[in-house]
C-alpha cells in the first residue's frame, strides 16, 4: 500500500517521511519501540532518564542496529551528567536531542554546533519564546491533554498562541491519535503532532499486555491529574495507587516514599543525596513535603511496576485523554500509515475554498 507523503517543516528538519513524533516515555520508549517507529518513516524518541549513562550508549547503538533512519533522545537537562549524555548523542551521531524541559543556552549551542537538531517540549507561550531566542530548532507543545506532568492549558489554545509567537516549526502535543488530529494540528500551523499513550498502545511497545489492557479498558473519565504522587499535575490513570497516594496522611506517605526512593536507589545507582537533589529539582519552586520531594524522584520507579513489571497495583500509569478513545494495538507502522491515510482523506475532502 502506498502511504501519503506529506512534506512540512518538521520532515525536512528531521529527515523523516512523516510529521508525527513518538514522545520519549520512560520505561516505554525503549530501542525496539523507538527503532519501529524510525523504520515506520516517523521520528521516534528513546526515553533516556531511566537509564544509566551505559545503558544509554547500549541502547542507542541498539537502535542504530535496527534502523538507518533518523531517531532522537530524550534528555533531562537538570541531570547531573547532562554533559556526558549530551555527549554520547553527539558522538552516536543521533539526529535529534529532545528535552523535557528546557536545556541551557550552553548545551543548545553544543548540540548545536554538532549538527545535532534541538527540540525542547514546553508546555507555555513563554518557555517556547525562551528556547528559541537561545536557538532551539524547533518545539514541541504539549497541551494539558497530554500525559505526565501538565499543565491547565488545552492543546487548541496553547498551540495557536505558541505558532504565533515563535518562528520554529512547532510540534503540538497532547490530544492527538489519529489523522484527524494531524490535520487539525496543521490547520493551526504546526509541522507535526507528537503521541505518547497512542505509540504506548502498539504492538511494539514491549508494555505488558495485561498494562495496556487496562489502558484499553480505561473511559476518558478514568483519566485524572493528580498531585499526589509528586506534588506536581500529572495525568495518569486513576488507579488502586493513585487512590492509596491520595488517601495517604503524611507520615504513611513518607514511609512509602522512603521505601519506593530505596528500590530506584538500588536500580539506578545513585545516593540518597543525589536522590533528594533530584527531587528538589523538580520542585519547580513548589511547597512539597519531603514525601512528595522524595517520590519525585523516585516516581520512575513508580512507572516502572506498571510500565515493566506489569504491577497495576504497585505502580502508576501516565496516561493522555486520548487512552479513552483508543480501542487496538497496531503495529507502530499500521499506526503511521492509519494516521497519513486518514489525513490524506481528510484533505481531500474538505470544501474548496
Amino acid at each position: 500500500m502506498t502511504v501519503p507523503v506529506l512534506k512540512t517543516a518538521l520532515t525536512e528538519l528531521v529527515g523523516v517521511e512523516h510529521p508525527i513524533v513518538q514522545t520519549g516515555m520512560g520505561w516505554v520508549a525503549g530501542p525496539r519501540l523507538v527503532s519501529a517507529t524510525a523504520n515506520a518513516g516517523a521520528l521516534g524518541i528513546l526515553a533516556s532518564a531511566t537509564m544509566t549513562v551505559g545503558e544509554l550508549r547500549s541502547a542507542v547503538r541498539e537502535v542504530k542496529s535496527r534502523t538507518d533512519r533518523p531517531f532522537g533522545v530524550n534528555l533531562r537537562a537538570d541531570a547531573g551528567d547532562a554533559r556526558e549524555r549530551v555527549r554520547i548523542v553527539i558522538d552516536e551521531g543521533v539526529r535529534v536531542a529532545s528535552f523535557a524541559l528546557a536545556p541551557s543556552r550552553e548545551l543548545i549551542a553544543e548540540l548545536k554546533d554538532a549538527g545535532v537538531v534541538v527540540i525542547p517540549s514546553v508546555g507555555a507561550r513563554r518557555h517556547a519564546e525562551k528556547v528559541a531566542a537561545w536557538g532551539a530548532d524547533a518545539v514541541v507543545v504539549q497541551g494539558g491533554e497530554g500525559g505526565g506532568h501538565t499543565g491547565e492549558v488545552a492543546t487548541t489554545v496553547l498551540l495557536p498562541q505558541v505558532v504565533d509567537a515563535v518562528g520554529i516549526p512547532v510540534i503540538a502535543a497532547g490530544g492527538f491519535h489519529d489523522g484527524r488530529g494531524l490535520v487539525a494540528a496543521l490547520a493551526y500551523g504546526a509541522a507535526g503532532i507528537a503521541m505518547g499513550t497512542r505509540f504506548l498502545l502498539t504492538s511494539d511497545s514491549t508494555v505488558p499486555d495485561a498494562v495496556k489492557a487496562r489502558y484499553l479498558a480505561a473511559t476518558v473519565r478514568d483519566v485524572t491529574v493528580t498531585t499526589a504522587v509528586d506534588g506536581l499535575p500529572h495525568r495518569m490513570l486513576r488507579t488502586e495507587m493513585v487512590a492509596a497516594l491520595e488517601r495517604a496522611g503524611r507520615v504513611r506517605a513518607l514511609a512509602q516514599a522512603v521505601r519506593r526512593a530505596s528500590g530506584f536507589r538500588k536500580v539506578s545507582g545513585l545516593s540518597w543525596t543525589a536522590m533528594v537533589r533530584d527531587g528538589l529539582a523538580m520542585r519547580h519552586g513548589k511547597d512539597l513535603s519531603w514525601s512528595q520531594v522524595l517520590l519525585a524522584a523516585n516516581t520512575p520507579m513508580l512507572l516502572k511496576a506498571s510500565m515493566v513489571e506489569g504491577r497495576t497495583d504497585l505502580g502508576v500509569m501516565a496516561s493522555g485523554q486520548v487512552a479513552g478513545v483508543i480501542e487496538d494495538l497496531p503495529s507502530c507502522a499500521e499506526l503511521v500509515n492509519r494516521v497519513m491515510s486518514e489525513a490524506a482523506h481528510v484533505l481531500r475532502t474538505l470544501p474548496p475554498t
